[in-house]
């Protein structure tokens, strides 16, 4: 009887747990154009980069519990359709933590016109005026 407790708790912490792990919510709408980009963006980038719209919490919030594999938060990066597909091909801008070529094809640019249109929602006018006068990249 006491095996038979133990083991529907543990079934039942387990259960709740996992219901919990990366769960994301896309609130972009299945009819639009930016769908597809989202879906992806969800399941191949939102480990590591935070964007709300698709519930993608991958960025660190606080530098003193940053990651090394902490991508840019697309909540305050604005960016174009231009970089994200350059980041896609290069593995980021340095290189050293973000696959290469992660999405191919249309794939990748239906990723980067999701992130062209939805990042940056966060970001103050002084960082995007930065940002554009400086190709998108914050420096």
């Amino acid at each position: 009887m006491r095996r038979l407790a133990f083991t529907s708790l543990a079934l039942l912490v387990v259960s709740l747990l996992a219901s919990g792990c990366g769960k994301q919510s896309n609130s972009v709408a299945s009819d639009s154009p930016y769908y597809h980009g989202a879906q992806l963006f969800s399941d191949h980038c939102a480990g590591c980069h935070s964007l709300d719209v698709v519930g993608a919490q991958g960025s660190s919030t606080n530098v003193k519990n940053k990651e090394r594999t902490d991508g840019p938060n697309f909540n305050q990066r604005k960016e174009t359709k231009e970089n994200v597909l350059y980041a896609i091909e290069n593995g980021g801008f340095s290189g050293a933590i973000m696959p290469e070529n992660i999405l191919v094809g249309q794939d990748a640019q239906d990723v980067a016109a999701f992130l062209a249109h939805y990042s940056g929602s966060a970001a103050s006018k002084t960082t995007l005026g930065l940002q554009q006068s400086t190709g998108g990249v914050t420096p």
